[in-house]
């Protein structure tokens, strides 16, 4: 009985965070093309290695959240966080947060760090594969590898810099944790 409670706990409190809004345009066997158009993120960029960016990067934008902004304004928490791995870069690492769909660039308050960046961003045409567990960089890396080679099979080009999205909290144990890696790509 404790266990159905878990996953009710689990499942309603996973509904209950916003995720951005997309369209699939394709579904394939182990991944779909996502349109998801264009959004509003809080952003930083982190020059570090793939888990040092990702928390380094998430604690500077959860401040901003949080209450750390011009407005000292708290702002619903969305999923998922997303890395982006940028290409030109080998530790370069830029983790976004989509900010709630009910602001636009006029309601939400300016951060109070530097080196975080409200705006927009067009994330169009991706390329999502689904995996479960913890998004370690070895275990993205894996994912990445499947999905380039099921874009190369279906003769679908590489458009952007790879993301890693998580979904879940660090207290997610990891049968119920949610991860996908996403890939811009140039559809027909």
């Amino acid at each position: 009985m404790k266990m159905i409670h878990t996953i009710v706990f689990i499942a309603t409190t996973l509904q209950s965070i916003e995720t951005p809004k997309y369209q699939i345009l394709q579904k394939y066997d182990q991944f779909e093309i996502r349109d998801y158009g264009t959004v509003i993120t809080a952003k930083t960029v982190v020059n570090e290695d793939f888990r040092t960016s990702t928390y380094t990067g998430f604690r500077r934008v959860a401040n901003y959240i949080f209450g750390g902004n011009s407005k000292e304004m708290k702002i619903a928490m969305t999923a998922p966080v997303i890395t982006q791995i940028k290409q030109n870069r080998s530790e370069a690492h830029v983790i976004h947060f989509v900010m709630p769909s009910m602001y636009s660039l006029e309601t939400l308050p300016k951060p109070r760090l530097d080196n975080v960046n409200v705006g927009t961003e067009n994330l169009g045409v991706m390329a999502a594969m689904k995996f479960g567990g913890w998004a370690t960089e070895n275990r993205s890396n894996k994912f990445v590898r499947i999905l380039l080679e099921e874009l190369k099979n279906n003769s679908i080009v590489v458009n952007g810099d790879i993301r890693v999205a998580q979904y879940n909290g660090p207290t997610t144990i990891p049968p119920f944790r949610k991860n996908e890696i996403l890939i811009p790509v140039k559809i027909d």
